[in-house]
């Protein structure tokens, strides 16, 4: 699988600021990083490992009660994304939930993927839970 390149001071693919003032410091494999420290910043590094095709981070930052047992990233995955909206972001407790919208293309088929991404937090960390979709009714 090729990775896209992860220069630390190229875009965060989130569309923030450079990678390691933002995402990256979260994604860093240099033993470096830090826990997200809101629901919200988590969903966006989260995307962008998507982008930087980070398997190892997303599962280190998803719930055992929901972790999946399959792989995340295909090898032969096509997808090129484009950019992250976040539309909403609503914190209750010790649990959270954000609302976005990545766009993506597939074969230079653009498509968007809307989702309510639910967090909760453990032990001063975050985890993503699940997602639902409410474009698919």
């Amino acid at each position: 699988m090729v990775q896209p390149e992860k220069s630390p001071t190229g875009p965060c693919p989130c569309g923030g600021a450079a990678l390691m003032q933002c995402c990256g410091r979260f994604i860093d494999t240099s033993g470096q990083a830090i826990a997200a420290p809101t629901a919200a910043d988590l969903m966006r590094s989260r995307y962008s490992a998507y982008v930087l095709k980070d398997e190892a981070y997303l599962r280190a930052t998803w719930h055992s009660t929901t972790y999946p047992q399959s792989v995340i990233l295909e090898a032969n995955d096509e997808t090129k994304w484009l950019g992250l909206e976040v539309r909403a972001h609503t914190q209750s407790g010790e649990n959270a939930t954000v609302e976005f919208v990545a766009r993506y293309k597939i074969r230079g088929r653009a498509h968007r993927l809307h989702e309510v991404s639910r967090f909760v937090r453990e032990e001063g960390r975050w985890w993503y839970v699940e997602g639902s979709f409410p474009d698919k009714k």
